[in-house]
């Protein structure tokens, strides 16, 4: 059996009629609507919006003339049943279509108890107006119909709109490939499209362009920004031989590759592939909602059918009355609050949220959130702050720690590399005078040289000091430690003499270790993935208070680790920034997404962090409970006070009052959805008063 990618629902794929395929993938649906979503979300979003639109213009003169009856005796009836024909067979013919293939697939929905009782409604109204003597009374219901096929849609319109932003990820990816290549064949280069590289072609890769295609160096030396695929910060030194993948930055060499992976089988089409597997492969949860109309529909059908059979053979009212017991217990038991229920709370939560810079995208997304127990933090821009930064300096003779960054930022001006703005950055904020350089050399995989003061400055790792003679002995335990926790130690020297050390980090964000301990305060464990190295990801999670890691993945092994703690029974957020955290974001039951990341995590994640404060990803997780309560608390709301008319309708109160109590139950009915709704509503507005966790980004 398969599940619809949509509504969740099993099909047969051996008698199922309706499928398609996407990125050599076949998805099998249950219904025409469901696979136009799928195929077209945009196009079902804009015919939902038009819907709710041409809905709520009939449906306001429909209550307008339902409550001052401004035309007289049947021409009322008549006008306010040319209103409803157009809401219920038009637009709410959806729902008809809906309770099909609900009956089909033997599932009760919100569809079927929306789609019978608003033609209990209409059809009983629409019988009294034609032939008024054929029931003993002529109220009319039409307004109860078109208010609840109304506001359904609305919440239906919420739920669509909310999605369809969602697939944005993936147009967002595909964006990222190069749109052309310098090609080189018989030592001639020419520009040629994307699409004609083929494997074994030879490349050329200027500075500042992009990689075209996955590819292997076979000359020259740069520096590769690979931070959308790894997540690390600071750039990967390329030579002969290396492998660079297709859409990374090229620095500031030149390089000569060969393509070794074209089209679906790059790096970058593999991300496409998981985060669009993961949106649409995620077994849907069901709507609350449906959860109790599959129960709540049945009884109703079993409640009215028993009144109407018990008030013709043991009552012996005739088909009329028992007509009427049946039709009744159909309407009353409709709650027109249902429609509402979910997207009141969602609006007044979401809205709560956007206030303290957490954005929510949708009723499941606040589902979700709402039982997380793992929650798991990507490292590099999310952690930390995904720049690197000076974290100390130690002289090693009569230098300050002001005269080796004065040094050191004299040399590095004519360097582009992260290192050295880092530490031209930390030089500027002690407000440090600079000195002419001159004659700067660079050599790749070892540091930069100049002449500055009219002596030789050297800033280096160990290769390029041994190249000078200059001993580093002496700094070999301060290097170790600083290298044991994942800071990038970079020697400066005088000469042949070594003057000090200058530490390099990504540092961690000041809400970071305030984040996890909100975590752990709210009883989910906490875990780490990176791409970085098993050394620096050991140091971070050491300072946070993180006794579980992963390191060293790529961003297939990112989704691959999310999915594997779901395996073990876990509700699973993932918190990340980039673009190589666009898998683990789709593929995690709940996606936090940096608002200062880049657009396609931001598109795969369910919630956004508008700032760099994490502590926002507590205040959602926070917020969702408190929502999915509202969400619970409203859905009882909606159906207890027309469930409390069932028995009236039924007839509970005919031996008491006789059947003219009839005559009053329409006015019964409307006070129902008014003073559920009232009620839903009350309700969910009391989560303005929300507070964030630790007042997170209020």
């Amino acid at each position: 059996m398969a599940k619809d990618p949509v509504c969740g629902m099993f099909v047969d794929e051996e008698t199922a009629e309706l499928k398609a395929e996407s990125r050599g993938v076949t998805y099998y649906f249950c219904s025409e609507s469901c696979k136009t979503e799928f195929l077209a979300p945009e196009a079902e979003v804009r015919r939902l919006e038009f819907s709710v639109a041409a809905a709520a213009a009939l449906t306001v003169p429909i209550l307008l003339l339902t409550y001052t009856s401004v035309l007289a005796g049947r021409m009322q009836d008549f006008t306010l049943l040319l209103l409803a024909a157009p809401v219920q067979f038009g637009v709410g013919w959806r729902f008809y279509r809906g309770t099909y293939d609900s009956i089909r697939n033997r599932m009760g929905n919100m569809d079927v108890l929306v789609a019978l009782g608003t033609s209990a409604a209409f059809g009983y109204s629409a019988v009294v107006t034609f032939f008024p003597g054929a029931f003993p009374f002529s109220g009319v219901y039409f307004d109860t119909s078109a208010v609840i096929v109304t506001l359904v849609l609305a919440g239906r319109y919420l739920e669509h709109f909310t999605k369809w932003r969602a697939s944005a990820a993936v147009r967002q990816l595909l964006a990222l490939q190069p749109m052309k290549a310098h090609r080189l064949r018989d030592g001639v280069e020419s520009e040629v499209p994307i699409e004609e590289v083929a494997v074994g072609d030879l490349l050329l890769v200027r500075p500042g362009e992009k990689v075209p295609v996955d590819s292997v160096v076979l000359e020259g030396v740069s520096a590769v920004d690979e931070s959308m695929i790894t997540g690390e910060s600071i750039p990967a030194e390329k030579r002969p031989g290396d492998a660079v993948i297709g859409a990374t930055i090229n620095g500031g060499g030149l390089l000569k590759v060969r393509a070794a992976k074209v089209g679906q089988d790059t790096a970058l089409a593999q991300i496409v592939r998981l985060v669009e597997e993961a949106q649409v492969g995620r077994a849907p949860i069901q709507r609350m909602a449906d959860r109790v109309a599959s129960i709540f529909v049945p009884t109703v059908v079993l409640a009215a059918t028993a009144a109407g059979l018990a008030w013709y053979f043991v009552g012996h009212i005739g088909v009329d009355f028992a007509t009427l017991a049946f039709v009744s217990v159909v309407v009353v038991a409709c709650p027109c609050a249902l429609g509402v229920a979910t997207p009141a709370a969602l609006l007044v939560g979401t809205s709560k949220g956007a206030q303290n810079g957490v954005l929510i995208k949708g009723g499941d997304q606040l589902e979700r959130a709402g039982k997380v127990d793992t929650v798991v933090f990507d490292k590099t821009g999310t952690l930390t702050v995904g720049r690197p930064a000076v974290t100390a300096v130690v002289p090693a003779g009569e230098e300050t720690a002001e005269e080796i960054l004065r040094l050191a930022a004299s040399v590095e001006k004519g360097s582009e590399h992260p290192l050295a703005g880092a530490i031209l950055k930390e030089a500027a904020a002690r407000s440090i005078t600079l000195s002419a350089a001159e004659g700067f050399q660079s050599t790749a995989g070892e540091g930069v040289a100049a002449a500055v003061d009219g002596g030789l400055v050297a800033i280096g790792n160990r290769k390029m000091m041994a190249k000078l003679g200059a001993d580093v002995t002496s700094l070999e335990p301060e290097l170790q430690r600083l290298e044991g926790e994942g800071q990038t130690a970079m020697l400066l020297a005088r000469g042949n003499r070594v003057a000090g050390v200058i530490a390099v980090a990504d540092t961690l964000k000041p809400s970071a270790v305030r984040t996890v301990s909100a975590m752990k305060e709210m009883g989910i464990e906490v875990v780490m993935i990176t791409g970085d190295n098993s050394r620096t990801a050991a140091a971070i999670a050491r300072s946070l208070g993180i006794s579980r890691f992963v390191a060293d993945v790529a961003p297939q092994q990112k989704e691959l680790e999310i999915e594997a703690l779901q395996k073990e029974g876990r509700v699973v957020a993932m918190v990340g920034d980039g673009i190589n955290d666009a898998p683990a974001l789709a593929r995690a039951d709940v996606g936090v997404a940096i608002g200062s990341g880049t657009d396609i995590a931001k598109e795969s994640g369910g919630v956004v962090l508008v700032t760099e404060d994490l502590r926002g990803a507590a205040t959602a997780i926070a917020l969702s409970r408190k929502t999915v309560a509202k969400i619970k608390q409203n859905l009882f709301w909606a159906f207890a006070y027309n469930a409390a008319l069932i028995p009236v309708a039924a007839g509970a109160l005919t031996p008491f009052f006789g059947v003219q109590m009839y005559a009053y139950l329409p006015f019964l009915a409307a006070g129902a959805m008014a003073i559920s709704s009232v009620t839903v509503i009350g309700n969910s507005l009391l989560l303005f008063r929300f507070r964030p966790w630790g007042d997170a980004a209020a």
